[in-house]
This record gives C-alpha cells, structure tokens and sequence, in this order.
C-alpha cells in the first residue's frame, strides 16, 4: 500500500496556505535545478529575475505574475507589439537576496518547477481551456534585452535559431500539465494523481507536487557568460465559450537568467534515469528525450 505524505509542524502550516488559496492563483517558475545524468537534481537551485519567496512577510502572487494582455486593457482583450516580454521587476541582472541565478554550464539539463493551482486538478473550473491546460514554450538566448518583447519572439524564434531576428531559439513545447503534478484538494485528478506519485511533504512544496519543464542548455552556448530563458505559458479560452463567446488570449511569462561556466554538461555524460526516484528531487526523463511535444494552443 501506497502511505499518504506526512507533514511536520512546518509543512503543515505551508499546506494550510496552499489550500486557502483559490483557483484564481496563476502560475510562473517558482524555482530551476540543474539534473544530474541519472534525473536528479544537484547542486544550488537558482530563480527567477527578481523573484519574491512565497515565505516572504506581505507576499503575494502580483508580485510575480506577468499576464499578456493584461486585465482590464482599455482596448479590449489585445496583445499589443510593444508589449514587453518580462515584467519590470524582472529586468536584465535584477536577481532579489536569496534568489540567486541558477549556475549551469552548456549541455546541463535543467528543470524549471512551477505550480498547477488548480489548473490541472479542477478542469471544471475553467470552461474552454486546452485539455493539456495549455501549451509551456521555453526560448534561450545570450543576447537578452530588456526591449525583448512577445510578439517579436514568441511563435517567431524556432528550433533551429533561424526564426526572427536569429538572436535565440525554441528549446521546448511541453504541456502545462506534466502528468503527474498536482494540488492537494478533493477532486478526482489530484486523488488520483496523489495515490500514483506519493511524496513526503517538504517545506518547499508542502504535499503538492510541483510541475516542471525540463530542457537542455544547448551545448553551443559559449560560457562563461549568461543565458537568458523566457518561460511562456499559453493557456487560451476558446471561442464560443459560456462568457466568452469571442474567446480569450491569456498568456503568462517569467524570464530567467543563468549564470553559465566552463564545465561539461551533464547530457554529455551517459544520461541513465533512475527508476524510483525521490519525486521531490526528480526530473521527468520523458521530457528531456521529447523536447518539442506537439499540442493544441487553443
């Protein structure tokens, strides 16, 4: 028999948070680890340009999240061509106290874990969305700028570098929901999902079990140096949906720096997941061997 996560005096108040939390909370890269060739992660974890910690006094998710088009835009439900990629918090170099850079090198593979909020577990609750809750692109340059706007990269740059300007290129499609992460709460999905993928709770995650996107810094990438990751979730409302007959564009972004040094990437090595890992400290093999995963936008 599969035994439930249990929560010490800290989880427990952690937990408590995560539930008093509504579905309206968003998402966006919580924190970035580099896996090591048998899937686990190693080393320091890194963060987000100018993060704000969850455990922070006055914390709340409007310091981190960036939506495009914004709520409330006088033009309507629009993405304008001036609309920038990161939000102004999250500037070039901008990295808050104890949210340091992830340290790479070229060819490391690297998780970037983020949370459902409900988005995977409670479908119901948001009529019109992609059954894979939308689509996570992850682009990679060494030519960041903070005029960067999504337009101008976002379904622009590919795979081979040659898109748009050539100054970056598309690392990965995957889905917003990774098949095994989940919020704790009543619903089918996540009772399910929690008696597959067992964990012991820990102080970052409580018992929820975070989603992630794993990618491949291209081993091309000259270090030293810093390479900058625009993370954008694409998570549309159809056309022809109760309340919104014309649809809804609703796109959210975290930019990302990583401080690269000289050192040999860990997909250089002979990558061998290990089966039956600690999910706390886990990479999902399946998205590092399928870095483009083709799925519905809309």
């Amino acid at each position: 028999m599969k035994m439930k996560a249990t929560l010490s005096t800290i989880t427990r108040c952690y937990a408590f948070w995560q539930l008093a939390s509504t579905i309206r909370a968003h998402s966006w890269v919580e924190q970035l680890s580099v896996i090591s060739a048998k899937g686990t992660f190693i080393g320091t974890p890194g963060y987000a340009r100018g993060n704000f910690l969850r455990t922070a006094p006055g914390f709340s998710d409007d310091q981190m999240v960036n939506l495009i088009p914004p709520n409330g835009r006088a033009a309507g439900n629009i993405i304008f061509a001036t609309d920038l990629m990161c939000r102004g918090t999250q500037s070039k170099g901008n990295q808050a106290p104890n949210s340091p850079a992830l340290t790479a090198s070229p060819g490391d593979m690297i998780a970037l874990r983020y949370q459902e909020n409900g988005h995977v577990t409670e479908p119901f609750n948001q009529p019109g969305k992609p059954e894979n809750r939308g689509t996570v692109f992850i682009y990679g340059t060494a030519e960041a700028s903070d005029s960067d706007t999504l337009l101008s990269i976002h379904k622009v740059w590919n795979s081979e570098g040659t898109g748009g300007d050539e100054r970056g290129k598309l690392l990965s499609t995957q889905n917003f929901d990774d098949g095994q992460c989940y919020q704790i709460n009543t619903s089918n999905i996540s009772e399910a999902r929690q008696e597959e993928f067992p964990h012991t709770a820990d102080p970052l995650m409580g018992s929820d079990l975070w989603c992630q996107a794993d990618i491949t810094i291209p081993s091309s990438v000259p270090a030293p140096g810093v390479y900058t990751l625009y993370w954008i979730w694409d998570w549309p409302t159809a056309i022809g949906t109760v309340g919104q007959p014309n649809g809804l564009l609703e796109i959210y972004t975290t930019c990302i720096d990583i401080n690269l040094v000289e050192g040999v990437g860990t997909s250089e090595e002979i990558v061998n997941f290990s089966e039956g890992q600690d999910l706390n400290s886990a990479a999902i093999s399946s998205e590092l061997f399928t870095a483009y995963v083709a799925v519905p936008t809309s």
